[in-house]
């Protein structure tokens, strides 16, 4: 019996290995999440603003100087709050941010998806880096939904890393997930 499954053990050791499966924690071992999450309003929206920190691995990098492009995708969703009551959820959206680097032209592009697919241009791998980790405005719900003076919690996160194997293998292996890189929720309440 045990030498049945030793062949099987090595099949499995190397499809790891081959798929390059390592933890993307122990090149950063900063946890990424996203910080200063704000919300306001503009004539029309609830908009909101935040920061994500610690988005990228050096393997990440490694792939986008590679010519491959990084999807950065958030999810936000707006809960409306009553005491002694589950919370409703008012609104649910998600929206990509993607870098792409040109080879020949050495130059990194944002498209940030919730800002009518803008798209703009660096020389410097920072500035792009800046420009991909911001969220600025994003419209949430358009006001007229909201009820003046009722507590409302808005909660955002973000996938920022998804390993995949081929021929479809992580159906196979659905533990590998471990090794995809996204935040957790992060939250705040505000009273409309």
């Amino acid at each position: 019996m045990i030498i049945f499954f030793r062949p099987l053990f090595l099949l499995f050791l190397s499809l790891i290995i081959a798929a390059g499966c390592t933890p993307a924690s122990a090149d950063n071992s900063r946890q990424a999440s996203i910080e200063e999450l704000t919300a306001t309003t503009s004539e029309t929206h609830l908009i909101m603003f935040g920061t994500l920190v610690n988005s990228f691995t050096s393997e990440m990098i490694e792939i986008l100087n590679s010519g491959i492009p990084l999807h950065f995708s958030f999810f936000v969703e707006l809960h409306k709050i009553e005491k002694d009551w589950p919370e409703e959820q008012i609104a649910s959206l998600n929206f990509q941010h993607i870098m792409t680097f040109d080879t020949l032209k050495e130059m990194y592009r944002v498209t940030i998806e919730e800002d009518n697919n803008k798209e703009q241009s660096f020389k410097s791998f920072f500035e792009a880096q800046k420009a991909i980790n911001e969220i600025n405005g994003a419209k949430v719900v358009e006001l007229k939904q909201l009820v003046p003076e009722t507590r409302y919690k808005l909660k955002i996160k973000a996938e920022l890393f998804k390993k995949t194997l081929p021929l479809s293998l992580h159906s196979i292996f659905p533990f590998l997930s471990w090794w995809d890189i996204e935040t957790d929720w992060h939250s705040i309440e505000f009273t409309y």
